[in-house]
Formats: structure tokens, sequence, C-alpha cells
């Protein structure tokens, strides 16, 4: 597994995190990130493009002149498009450019694309995106600190930390080149345009939860199996407990029937017996 140097806003090193093998060290696979991207702008479009035909445009349906003898080509309208000022044909008309991905497919490209930016080295875990006040200039020193400014440019930056961090965010949104998202608006677009990444460390743990594949395959770690089997054997008890109940209630009213008629024909077998006996001692 990975393991990034985790650094504070004053770019000192205050510790290491392990990141998840599964999630950010993935083979680099373009074919999937670029039809990501094109899933994610094709999503974006607003598809309100649009022209007139014949039948929108303004204008006189009038025959301008009779068909023959003019000299002059035939015509039926002035909205015909071989006019100026006539319809468009085949022009575009309103749509829905939008169209769904796989969501591993996307997961995937994601996976693929975060893993590519690591072994760039463009990755920056920081411990904690603490600001006092919401103070542009504090933020744009800390972007100075961290040396992502280079010829007086600062790098495309990705931050990527919780959304309730208000300091965080008013202090970023006059700032170009920068945008601050969390780890479930993450999007493909976002990682290929920027060119650093700022992740807190609390984003890592949500991103190694988010994109794990086990999640999507809906296999789970031994731990979370054991634990399961062990709540199982108490209900298994008590769901034996009624059907047993239920078993005995049964068996006893088919006893009874069953041994009715056995009584009954053993009494008549020896009624009979009784009564030879009886006429045996009155003759005597």
């Amino acid at each position: 597994m990975p393991t990034v140097k985790v650094r504070n806003l004053k770019n000192k090193e205050v510790g290491e995190v392990t990141l998840s093998d599964a999630v950010f060290g993935v083979e680099l696979n373009e074919s999937l990130i670029h039809a990501a991207v094109v899933n994610y702008q094709a999503n974006g479009r607003q598809g309100t493009s649009a022209t007139k035909t014949r039948g929108n445009v303004s204008g006189s349906g009038r025959k301008l002149w009779k068909q023959k003898g003019t000299g002059r080509a035939r015509i039926a309208s002035l909205r015909s498009p071989l006019w100026k000022g006539g319809g468009n044909v085949h022009g575009p008309q309103p749509r829905d450019w939008s169209y769904q991905m796989p969501k591993k497919m996307r997961r995937g490209a994601l996976r693929s694309a975060l893993s590519e930016r690591l072994r760039e080295g463009n990755v920056i875990v920081i411990d904690e995106f603490e600001f006092k006040n919401p103070k542009t200039r504090e933020f744009i020193g800390v972007f100075e600190t961290l040396g992502l400014v280079a010829n007086k440019k600062r790098a495309k930056t990705l931050i990527i930390d919780s959304l309730d961090n208000a300091n965080l965010i008013l202090s970023s949104r006059n700032v170009e080149k920068t945008k601050v998202t969390n780890s479930f608006g993450l999007n493909i677009y976002d990682i290929i345009y920027h060119e650093k990444l700022l992740i807190s460390k609390a984003a890592v743990e949500e991103l190694n939860a988010l994109l794990d594949p086990k999640r999507e395959s809906g296999k789970l770690s031994e731990a979370e199996t054991a634990a399961p089997a062990v709540e199982e054997k108490p209900k298994a008890k008590k769901a034996a407990e009624p059907k047993a109940e239920k078993v005995e209630k049964e068996a006893k009213p088919k006893a009874e029937k069953a041994a009715k008629p056995k009584a009954e024909k053993a009494a008549k077998e020896t009624a009979p017996a009784a009564d030879v006996s009886e006429e045996a001692t009155d003759n005597e």
C-alpha cells in the first residue's frame, strides 16, 4: 500500500497516512478515463440550441406571382429556405445529450485518475485546512508555502475537504484556477483539469471507503462476515423453539386420533371373551 507524508499548512511533516492500494494503486486506463470525461461533458450540455424552420419564421403565405408565363423561377412562399429570411433546413433542435455510464466504470475511472496523479507526485495530503478567518490573502500564502506557485503562476489546484469548512470556502471562492469540493462530489473532469490535488486526511479515509471495489461487488471483509455469524446463533435458537412447539402441538392430536381406534378395537376383542366366560360359569 502506498504511504504518503501528511503536511500541515506550514509545509511541515506531521505524520504519515496509508492509502488503499485498490484506490490509489490502480494502473492507468486512458480509454476508461476518456469515456468518463466525455460522459461528464455530455451530461453538462444544455442542449437548448435551435433554429427556425419554414413553419416558424414570419412571412406571408401568398404566392408572389403566377406559376407560368413570367419567365422567372416558380415560387410558392417567401418562407422557403431558398430565399433570404426563409426557414432553415435540418438545423439543430433542443435535445437531451445526457446518457448514463455504468457506476463501476465511473468509479474505476476515478481510481485510475487518482492513482496516476499520485504517481506523478501531484497529490498532497494536508492534516487539516484550518483558517481562523476567511482571508483570501492567507489562502494564497498557503499556496506559496506549499510550493504551488512557479514563475508567479499558481497551479490549477483541487482541494478535497468537508464543505462544512466555511472559512476555507469563503477564502478560496475568489481565487482563479482553484476549486473546493468534498469526497462525495469528486468527479473525473476536476481530477483531469486540475494539476495538483490537496486532500485532507479525513477526505482520504472517505475516498478509501467510497471507491473500494469490494463495496461495489458486495464482498465483505472477514471481520464484517464474522460479526453477523455470532449474532445469528441466538436468532436460530429463537426461531427453532417456536417450530419445535408447533410440531409437538400438531403431533399430539394426531397421536390421540391414532390411539383411539386401537383402544376401541382392543375393547371389542376383550368383550366377547368376557361373555363366554360368564356363560361357562352359568352352565356349571
